[in-house]
């Protein structure tokens, strides 16, 4: 440190005090970053929430500078900001996602149980099924099921070996074609009536269950594509000037 004079001022009636100098060799300031760039995932109403609050501000929003892209499969809208200006672009996405109960059901999944796992299953479901004396019948049925499966084959190994007949007996009669859940399909949505159909496939002595309701298979197109348009109107009402393109 070079030599300089100072001027040091002390308060009126101090008679004695300190001074510390302390040498700072670097230059004491914060480093420059980088902006952070928007990036949001949310519910398929988070595009549309994001400009409703941002529209006032124009370096954010410049409706000529974003663009939205939908994409009905994926059930997803993304936003996009600043689109031309890589130091500052944003995306924000929204997404219609599977209420998390009706994907463990595996309907129209062609997923597989056996019928002891899927009584287990219904019967800790319960709050699912419209009734509950059917539900407690269904469980009680699929929990049987094995055992009377291998008593009809022991059975018909006994008189003819006629077994394809035997299965179908039991297929037959132990189990209704059908029954019917209250459940929400999107998460965030109201719990729709659904009937859900029963297939059985028997090899030997192994059972095989699979779900499938062409009834929710047609809510799950209708629903998505209503809550999209929803989303696309409202957003076009409020920026007129933003691109909306289909994938």
């Amino acid at each position: 440190m070079q030599n300089e004079k100072f001027q040091i001022n002390l308060a009126e009636g101090t008679q004695k005090a300190e001074l510390i100098i302390r040498e700072v060799k670097a230059v004491n300031e914060l480093p420059i970053k980088e902006p952070i760039k928007i990036n949001i995932s949310g519910t398929i109403g988070a595009p549309r929430e994001f400009l409703i609050h941002r529209l006032d501000q124009p370096d954010q929003i410049n409706q000529k500078r974003c663009h939205i892209l939908v994409d009905r499969e994926e059930i997803s809208i993304l936003l996009t900001i600043n689109e031309s200006d890589d130091y500052n672009t944003g995306e924000v996405i929204g997404t219609l996602q599977l209420y998390p109960k009706f994907v463990e059901f595996g309907i129209n999944t062609g997923k597989v149980w056996t019928p002891t796992k899927l009584g287990l299953f219904f019967k800790m479901n319960r709050a699912f099924f419209t009734s509950k004396e059917d539900n407690m019948r269904l469980v009680a049925e699929l929990m049987n099921f094995t055992a009377t499966v291998n008593n009809m084959i022991e059975r018909s190994a006994k008189e003819n070996g006629d077994r394809s007949d035997k299965f179908a007996q039991v297929v037959n009669s132990n189990l209704p074609k059908s029954f019917s859940l209250n459940i929400p399909i999107f998460k965030g949505r109201s719990p729709e009536t659904i009937e859900v159909e029963t297939f059985v496939q028997i090899d030997g002595r192994d059972v095989a269950f699979t779900l499938l309701s062409p009834g929710a298979q047609a809510m799950q197109e209708e629903i998505r594509n209503t809550i999209i348009d929803d989303e696309i109107k409202a957003i076009r009402s409020i920026c007129k000037d933003i691109a909306i393109i289909e994938k």
